[in-house]
């Protein structure tokens, strides 16, 4: 192992409920109902995806698709700078692969316009040699192209990379480039089609089983 790939959202910061704050406010403001089946559904999908997907579940008039975009990830923005706390434990892990002079890298589907916002909140700016989204990719996650693209910046083999995934797409994603995989499961969610190298429940428990 000569990387570490960090996903952000879940991983880095606990946001998900941000999101769906600020898309409930977003998109209930145009008209549309937010189911929560329907919210867990594009909880990993790309803002772009997601606005997408609720404009053709309910097509709203007025603003266009990219300002209603642009209207959630700035609401996400605030509701991070004022409200975002770390996942527990993830700046002592970050110290860990810094110790092993990994080099330590981050892809989201998340905009790249919240990377540095989220990074800063957190604390952990200093840690990250590269930063990736998904929006410069052709597609996002679960399609391996974002962490290829962040192990060609680190110019380490994709097979000597080790992810930190919360997500099913995102590990699909990681383990169609190639990747070792470690599940961040916080939630205890159970799946039969996922087959991760390290499954852990809080980030106490990675240091103990790469050790």
């Amino acid at each position: 192992m000569k990387a570490v790939i960090f996903d952000m959202d879940g991983v880095l910061i606990d946001s998900e409920p941000l999101w769906k704050r600020a898309e409930a406010e977003v998109f209930g403001g145009l008209g549309v109902t937010l189911s929560e089946d329907l919210t867990g559904q594009t909880a990993s999908m790309t803002t772009k995806a997601v606005t997408e997907f609720w404009f053709n579940l309910s097509p709203w008039q007025g603003p266009s698709l990219q300002a209603a975009e642009q209207a959630v990830i700035h609401r996400v923005e605030e509701l991070i700078v004022s409200e975002g706390r770390a996942i527990d434990g993830v700046i002592e892990v970050l110290d860990f692969f810094k110790e092993k002079d990994l080099k330590i890298g981050l892809a989201t589907n998340s905009p790249a316009y919240l990377i540095p916002a989220i990074l800063n909140q957190v604390g952990v700016t200093k840690y990250f040699d590269i930063t990736i989204s998904a929006e410069d990719e052709k597609q996002g996650k679960p399609h391996p192209a974002v962490y290829l693209t962040a192990a060609k910046k680190l110019q380490v083999a994709p097979a000597d990379c080790l992810v930190i995934e919360d997500s099913v797409s995102g590990l699909k994603a990681a383990q169609s480039a190639g990747m070792k995989t470690v599940w961040l499961n916080i939630h205890g969610l159970k799946t039969e089609h996922l087959q991760p190298d390290v499954e852990i429940s809080s980030f106490s428990e990675l240091q103990i089983k790469l050790t």
